[in-house]
């Protein structure tokens, strides 16, 4: 990738307005750590001399993000460039934030505050020099990850920085270089002093990388693991038989590696959906390991931990739900009445992400290798069901709760609800059935039964 590809037009006209100020720019971070690793840039950020209020002044449309550390958003030809003045940052009482933040006059005083050597590389936007006094350029040529300076300080400075090293292993497929990873381990319990949200932001950009495992690895690794998702340093050990050759944590480690990487959902359930198995696991009368009812387990366990890092409600349910329902067996014995019970079970919409969690479940399993041919079977046969028949849910019958009521002559109360699920059951067995005289006949017959 050549430089000019990185100094795009807009990139250009956005630094020519510092320099018509008298301000210097500096493009730094991952754009400059992407373009030497030959990845495309994701962002743009900026460095410069110009002070937060003085980049107020110079563009129209600036948004204070960060103020009060130096950083504002600047909106410029409908993109957004962040744009931080030169630091000299102080000490950290709470390994997160500087206690307060100086202003200085030099790029190299700004690169030398950052955290890793691939991240301390800046392109003077006005004259095209590269600046790199920590050899940057080097270690991302030798594909390693290392702190600047002393790594314990800088992991002492800010504890996110923990978690941002394991992260960029899996994202440029990279290694720790061995001070930093002991340093790393040494000061794991600064993540404590890290809020969840920033945690679980910092999850979510490990899950959507090729490879997570060798990020998670090496949070289990460096301790790390341990203080944020203790659940899943339980399944260590935890043997399995039949098609497994890993425990049962590396099987969730190379489950989440094949899963859909553009699907958070499916990630989340492929790392977690085997967390009950620990609390599951007994041994039967010839020596080998059970875990019945782990789907329900895990589901709970993971409701928990997703909880506790503050996912949004709504990615929890669905997460948990492909846990609750990832152990379905399918034999081309299945009637279509059980295809259909199925589909009705799992719900239509989570029809897809569950069948993607089953082939990272089968991915992670013996040697990572597997014969999908029977789930692609019953995926065919779903999806055929789906084309013909429409009722799978309550709404979907040809008769309500209140038509029943007012056709049969029967009070409001929990009996309407029973009879609706008899007559969804019967229809999943006989979608021909599906019609209002036919219901309110079978709804009749039901009321006549002592058990209603």
């Amino acid at each position: 990738m050549k430089r000019k590809a990185l100094l795009n037009k807009k990139l250009k006209s956005f630094a020519s307005v510092f320099k018509e100020n008298q301000y210097s720019c500096y493009l730094v971070g991952g754009a400059l750590r992407n373009f030497y690793a030959h990845l495309e840039p994701t962002d743009y950020d900026f460095a410069t001399d110009a002070l937060p209020e003085d980049v107020l002044r110079i563009f129209r449309r600036v948004i204070p993000t960060g103020i009060k550390h130096g950083t504002v958003t600047v909106l410029f030809k409908g993109e957004q460039y962040e744009v931080t003045t030169f630091r000299i940052e102080s000490t950290y009482t709470n390994a997160r934030h500087p206690d307060y933040v100086q202003y200085s006059a030099s790029i190299f005083e700004d690169l030398k505050r950052r955290d890793f050597t691939i991240n301390a590389i800046a392109l003077n936007m006005n004259t095209g020099d590269i600046i790199d006094p920590h050899h940057g350029i080097d270690d991302i040529k030798s594909k390693i990850i290392r702190a600047i300076g002393n790594p314990v300080d800088r992991f002492n400075e800010d504890g996110l920085r923990l978690m941002r090293g394991c992260r960029f292993t899996s994202q440029l497929d990279f290694t720790i270089e061995q001070e930093t990873l002991k340093a790393m381990a040494l000061c794991s319990q600064n993540i404590l002093k890290v809020s969840m949200e920033r945690i679980r932001d910092e999850i979510i950009r490990i899950l959507s990388t090729d490879k997570p495992s060798t990020a998670l690895m090496i949070l289990e690794k460096t301790g790390i693991m341990s203080l944020i998702i203790p659940e899943l340093n339980e399944c260590r050990g935890v043997d399995q038989k039949g098609f497994h050759d890993f425990d049962v944590l590396d099987h969730l480690y190379y489950s989440c590696d094949g899963a859909d990487k553009h699907s958070l959902i499916v990630r989340l359930a492929a790392l977690l959906h085997d967390l009950g198995k620990p609390a599951a696991r007994k041994t039967d009368e010839l020596g080998i390991p059970t875990f019945y009812n782990h789907d329900k387990i895990s589901s709970e366990l993971s409701k928990n931990v997703l909880k506790r890092l503050k996912f949004p409600n709504e990615t929890i349910k669905k997460t948990c739900h492909l846990i609750e329902h990832h152990m379905f067996h399918y034999t081309d014995e299945w009637s279509d009445g059980a295809v259909r019970k199925f589909i009705a079970r799992v719900g239509v919409d989570a029809l897809d992400d569950l069948f993607k969690l089953r082939l990272a479940d089968q991915y992670g399993m013996k040697n990572k290798s597997f014969d999908p041919e029977q789930l692609y079977r019953f995926i065919d046969r779903v999806n055929a069901i789906l084309e013909e028949d429409k009722a799978f849910t309550l709404k979907d019958l040809a008769v309500n709760g209140k038509i029943i009521q007012e056709q049969l002559h029967i009070e409001r109360g929990p009996v309407i609800g029973i009879i609706l699920h008899e007559l969804l059951e019967a229809v999943l067995d006989d979608p021909s059935l599906n019609r209002r005289e036919k219901l309110l006949e079978i709804a009749d017959n039901l009321l006549k039964q002592t058990l209603i």
